[in-house]
């Protein structure tokens, strides 16, 4: 009876030991790097479900991968265009890369939309600042795939105005004019 128990406990220990290894693999270096997603049109003049649900996808549009070193200097640069499904898939290959490719030094980001009704790039998904690649969504072997959140485009109607600069501006107005007017 505690024959078949400690052979039951090693093989346990085995593939436990295997599953935290395979688990892990994701940090070592990669050959290449897959990065996949999608990217839609959303549109605000509809009501709460057609906005979250009704996303369209957007053919043609572009989307752009960087990827820097340790001192913030760019080592790869490229873009790919979505299908028809509002697809993309760009691969990095560490041979491409003169210095050592870190996935986490790399971001994705929206470049352009064709749609000429739907082409204001927004930050729903992080498609207008850009994303980092953090975890990978699929480790096998050689094979590291990231897949970010969808990226959205929407229409200029439904497009918010930035008003971080007008308000510094405003700031900067009002203390030229007070100091003006001080005697």
């Amino acid at each position: 009876m505690g024959m078949p128990r400690l052979v039951t406990l090693v093989v346990l220990s085995c593939i436990m030991l295997c599953c935290i290894n395979f688990s892990e693999a994701w940090r070592d270096k990669p050959k290449s790097i897959h990065i996949e997603g999608k990217v839609l049109c959303q549109d605000c003049t509809g009501g709460w479900n057609d906005w979250v649900k009704g996303a369209k996808p957007i053919k043609g549009s572009r989307v752009s991968a960087t990827c820097m070193d340790e001192r913030g200097k760019v080592i790869y640069y490229g873009s790919d265009e979505t299908d028809e499904e509002g697809e993309f898939d760009m691969v990095v290959d560490s041979r491409e890369v003169c210095k050592e490719l870190r996935p986490e030094l790399c971001s994705v980001r929206l470049v352009s939309s064709p749609n000429p009704i739907c082409n204001v790039a927004t930050d729903f998904g992080g498609g207008k600042s850009g994303v980092k690649l953090s975890r990978p969504s699929f480790v096998y072997r050689d094979l590291v795939k990231y897949r970010p959140d969808p990226f959205y485009y929407t229409s200029p109607m439904c497009e918010e105005p930035d008003t971080t600069e007008a308000q510094e501006d405003q700031e900067a107005n009002y203390y030229f004019y007070k100091k003006e007017t001080t005697y």
